[in-house]
């Protein structure tokens, strides 16, 4: 991928960042409305998205040749954010310190989408981006990994969002976002395509889509549908607070639709903010999480695995050790790793030692994911996964 060399950055927007601390959490969110024009040598601008008279009113299909193939029976639909992640080349060195950039796509429910196909399941991505050279490059990516891209439309007025991304030296990320608005924002509840969301088994969502509208409300109608069709939920908050008008604002939005879920999956740093400063380790603090409804509930702990709650049982699954280059959609690897197992078979829910061994398998996609730059460029393949965990166990 292009390298984009800055000396010096020209923003408008507001800077914010949020450091997690493991590398299976994945905080992805959308970022912000400004167009990307690379220019040789070593200097980036980024200048103002230029808006039509029909910024609002003139929404734009997403333009696709032809219908991805697409295994109903297991087919798991992801909704939300789709995005440009500028990765610093070197670790440790503050944003304007890099020396270049690469450039790579993201977004928490695109990562999904494409890990799970990656991984051999059946997926498909309903969001917008610009209409524009990147939201024409993710289309083109989602397509190439096998992805329906039926659901995505393009927006006009606004562009594809932008998140630049600052990599500590142990891997962990600080971002500088740009919503002002990006067009993932403006997916509107008449954009849906409804039928696409019945026929799936699962329905994938985070929380960034509950932020502002009208792609607030498109997220509920989504989500309604999918419930009234007997889809079931996956839901992963992807808490970032810079995002949210208040920390208030992030905790109520993102508990508003927490009893509709089948599987949540949160992190360590979710339950503390989610409970106001309780243990994220004390298991009847992460009880209290629990809904009735719930059918499981996933903790991710980075490096250490992950835990797992069910009305029946509960336990831990160890993780495997890596060297972490990029933390960078480790989360959502974790994501595509389990959901692609249940919708395989959904009664995993019920089986304990095969809900386990999915686990393994969900941790294994998650560290793989961390030793490369990048989300979906590091998403990994089944047989990398059977491999890590071969040498796991060895």
């Amino acid at each position: 991928m292009a390298l984009v060399q800055p000396s010096a950055l020209c923003f408008s927007s507001v800077s914010s960042s949020f450091r997690p601390s493991s590398w299976s959490n994945r905080f992805s969110s959308s970022t912000g409305s400004r167009s990307c024009d690379v220019v040789k040598g070593s200097r980036l601008a980024l200048t103002p998205s230029v808006y039509r008279s029909s910024t609002r009113s003139g929404k734009v299909l997403a333009r696709v040749q032809g219908a991805n193939e697409t295994d109903e029976s297991s087919l798991v639909v992801c909704f939300g954010e789709m995005l440009i992640d500028f990765v610093p080349t070197i670790n440790g060195l503050a944003l304007a310190e890099a020396p270049a950039f690469k450039k790579a796509p993201g977004g928490a429910p695109a990562n999904v989408a494409v890990g799970i196909a990656r991984l051999g399941g059946s997926s498909a991505f309903i969001g917008k981006v610009g209409e524009d050279e990147f939201g024409y490059m993710l289309a083109d990516i989602l397509k190439e990994n096998n992805v329906n891209n039926e659901g995505m439309r393009f927006d006009p007025g606004a562009r594809t969002a932008l998140a630049f991304v600052t990599l500590r030296k142990d891997g962990e990320r600080e971002f500088m976002f740009y919503r002002n608005p990006s067009a993932d924002m403006l997916l509107e509840e008449t954009e849906l395509d409804l039928d696409l969301i019945r026929k799936a088994k699962i329905f994938h969502y985070g929380s960034i889509s509950l932020i502002t509208e009208p792609c607030k409300s498109a997220h509920i109608a989504a989500t309604k549908a999918a419930k009234d069709a007997g889809v079931l939920l996956s839901y992963d908050p992807n808490l970032r607070l810079p995002l949210w008008p208040s920390a208030e604002s992030a905790r109520e939005g993102i508990l508003s639709i927490w009893d509709t879920a089948d599987i949540i999956k949160i992190s360590e740093e979710e339950i503390v903010f989610l409970t106001n400063g309780e243990d994220p380790y004390d298991d009847n603090v992460v009880r209290k999480l629990y809904h009735p409804n719930l059918k499981l509930l996933l903790v991710t702990e980075g490096p250490d695995g992950c835990r797992y709650y069910t009305k029946e049982f509960s336990g831990r699954v160890k993780g495997i050790k890596v060297d972490p280059v990029d933390t960078t959609g480790a989360g959502d690897a974790f994501v595509a790793g389990i959901l692609s197992k249940l919708a395989a078979d959904v009664s995993l829910l019920k089986d304990e030692n095969r809900l386990r061994e999915a686990l393994s398998f969900a941790n294994a996609c998650g560290a793989i994911t961390v030793t490369e730059r990048g989300a979906i460029p590091a998403l990994p393949t089944t047989e990398a996964v059977n491999d890590a965990l071969l040498k796991a166990v060895a």
